[in-house]
């Protein structure tokens, strides 16, 4: 799979600019600040409806615009499709594919997919837990875009949930009258049970993703490793795999920690605080491991997701965003050697000495507002 034409209006910096796109190598290359990573970030959004630098949609749309507009062609085989996606921040997005206005911006998902390498990604090995369950996620939704309809309905549980025991804390704590908790049991099963599925697909993940890391890490920093994936359920009650198991375990461990939640105001059993445990031989990576095997780590993760994915059949395109520059020599050969065999590459850089040898291709030269292929 690989996206051949990318069109973007009231995008970021562009007010509009199309890109037409090559398998293979293409790099991107112009000085901070002129918008290579804008164009990466277009792509990316295709394949998980948001930003891998910000939260939400408003600073996506450049300044002034109501709206902002990704489209783009994308080859599969002998398929073509067009997707599009319209940004309205504050309302409802839009989406289309091929020309169709009569669909979800997340029916969209998995006709783009994507392994994107960024600065930001230092933050799954060093960062909060809520970065590492975003990876996850994220990764889950990339192998079954159905996956985009249970996290939903997850937060939208979870929010619900949430409402109701923030009530009780509150009605508690100025003695008024006790609230009816009756329906706490029904939000606890629809938790528990969308719950179940989202946590037997996130340790289903992790499995698959554990021998592919550990080989990523070993190419990447031969003799640095053993690499290790473990998952941390946010109650001790919980250490089922299947779903039906799993469903049982949170149910348990919501009736085992509904008084403190009450009294809390908050849910304090589920996947939104779960955590994944990165291990470096014996240790914690976070906190032990230096800022080149954090780095190393961290880009360990993205060659497995990339590996997994090609092995599940439909080759994501690999994004590699200003990242040489945060490499040493020998981490930024062995990187290019393992991407450059990949279907489609997306590189910014700064300078063109920030893009190995090893990754010729197509070259755009990203200035003033202004991208130009040389």
């Amino acid at each position: 799979m690989h996206v051949t034409h990318l069109s973007l209006a009231d995008f970021r910096s562009y007010a509009r600019v199309e890109v037409a796109l090559d398998p293979g190598v293409t790099a991107f290359v112009g000085p901070n600040g002129q918008g290579k990573t804008n164009l990466v970030e277009a792509v990316g959004y295709l394949a998980t409806l948001g930003s891998h630098r910000v939260s939400s949609d408003a600073p996506l749309v450049r300044v002034g615009a109501d709206r902002a507009i990704i489209r783009a062609q994308v080859r599969q085989g002998e398929r073509q499709q067009l997707v599009e996606l319209e940004l309205n921040p504050g309302k409802a997005n839009r989406a289309r594919i091929n020309r169709s206005s009569q669909v979800r911006p997340r029916d969209v998902l998995g006709i783009v997919r994507t392994v994107l390498f960024a600065p930001e990604d230092l933050a799954l090995v060093k960062g909060d837990p809520g970065e590492r369950r975003r990876f996850l996620d994220e990764l889950i939704t990339a192998r079954a875009p159905r996956m985009a309809g249970v996290r939903s309905d997850y937060e939208r549980v979870l929010k619900q949930r949430n409402t109701l025991l923030k009530s009780a804390a509150l009605a508690r704590r100025h003695g008024g009258r006790s609230l009816d908790l009756s329906t706490l049991d029904v939000w606890d099963q629809h938790l528990a049970r969308v719950g179940a599925e989202l946590l037997a697909q996130r340790l289903d993940l992790i499995a698959a993703l554990q021998p592919l890391a550990d080989k990523a890490y070993e190419q990447l920093a031969p003799g640095g490793g053993p690499v290790t994936l473990e998952y941390k359920p946010s109650s001790p009650e919980i250490v089922g795999h299947a779903r039906e198991e799993l469903y049982e375990q949170l149910m348990a461990a919501l009736v085992e920690a509904r008084k403190q939640e009450i009294e809390r105001g908050v849910t304090l059993v589920g996947p939104h605080r779960d955590e994944l445990l990165l291990k470096l031989g014996q240790m914690p990576a976070k906190g032990y491991a230096s800022h080149g095997e954090s780095w190393s780590y961290a880009l360990a993760l993205r060659l497995a997701s990339y590996d997994l994915l090609r092995a599940e059949g439909n080759e994501p395109v690999l994004v590699l965003d200003d990242v040489f520059a945060e490499l040493d020599t020998r981490r930024r050969e062995r990187l290019a050697e393992l991407v450059a065999p990949g279907e489609q590459v997306l590189v910014t850089a700064a300078v063109d000495d920030d893009v190995p040898t090893v990754l010729a291709g197509s070259r755009y030269v990203v200035a003033e507002g202004a991208v130009e292929r040389v």
